[in-house]
């Protein structure tokens, strides 16, 4: 798969306000016994779902998709709001934006396409406090991996161009589906941490997330955070993770949490 570097390599991005990274920053080499760090990228690190944000600019790109979208939303969009019918709606406006690509690189390439046009607005939604605790664990020599249900692509290509961040990403399989590129292997829930431990992240120290779907990912951690959390989620998690595990808020202002204050803030 890309690294998402491409065409994007010869540009040069913003750098993100408060963070203390620098782009040539050289970090200690791995340890066999270097703790593992999972992050989870949407409302952990970025400030809402990535992936929508790009399969809107999918389907924006050409009136016949945005016509394609409008014809089947009466049908699909009420699904998304229902756990159990929202990946197949979810599923149908990725179709719509995807129709007529064949590759998963037909689908790196219009990411890095998105990720290039976009810096300014995706600067503004990778959260701070998030990039600096991402980078202080790889200060300290820990091994970081980010585990996303997004196209693992497009979370590579935004810290890598965006935010100055090389990382392993672990993400959406995506391929030839119906005429489209679509999900082969969804990223979510137990599956998360089955791939995760299929490429050899075993043993997880410390885990992030916002998401009540990561409750596996949480549990197996020795240490879960709880980041940005929906404040209805707040009491499960409570509940569901060992007592004393922190419940804070790096920065999403419609979200829960224990404010924690921006670098330089």
């Amino acid at each position: 798969m890309s690294t998402g570097r491409g065409h994007l390599a010869d540009r040069q991005a913003p750098a993100i306000q408060g963070v203390a990274v620098d782009p040539g920053a050289r970090f200690p080499p791995l340890r066999d016994d270097a703790p593992l760090v999972v992050f989870d990228f949407d409302h952990t690190l970025y400030d809402g779902d990535s992936g929508g944000h790009l399969f809107a600019w999918l389907i924006r790109r050409a009136w016949w998709r945005r016509l394609l979208a409008l014809l089947i939303a009466p049908v699909f969009a009420p699904m998304i709001a229902c756990l159990p019918t929202r990946r197949a709606g979810i599923s149908a406006f990725v179709w719509a934006g995807t129709v007529g690509l064949h590759r998963r690189r037909d689908l790196d390439d219009l990411i890095d396409r998105y990720v290039a046009a976009h810096v300014e607005e995706i600067r503004t939604r990778l959260l701070p406090v998030a990039l600096q605790v991402l980078h202080d664990h790889r200060a300290r020599g820990d091994r970081v991996v980010i585990a996303t249900g997004a196209p693992p692509e497009l979370a590579r290509a935004i810290l890598a161009f965006v935010a100055h961040e090389d990382v392993p990403v672990v993400g959406t399989v995506v391929g030839p589906r119906f005429g489209a590129v679509g999900a082969l292997r969804h990223c979510h829930h137990e599956e998360k941490v089955r791939m995760l431990r299929e490429l050899g992240y075993e043993d997880i120290d410390r885990a992030y997330s916002d998401s009540s779907a990561d409750l596996p990912l949480l549990r197996v951690a020795r240490s879960p955070v709880v980041v940005n959390p929906k404040a209805g989620c707040v009491g499960m998690f409570r509940r569901e993770l060992p007592e004393g595990t922190p419940i804070l808020n790096w920065g999403c202002g419609s979200r829960a949490g224990e404010p924690v204050p921006a670098p330089g803030g």
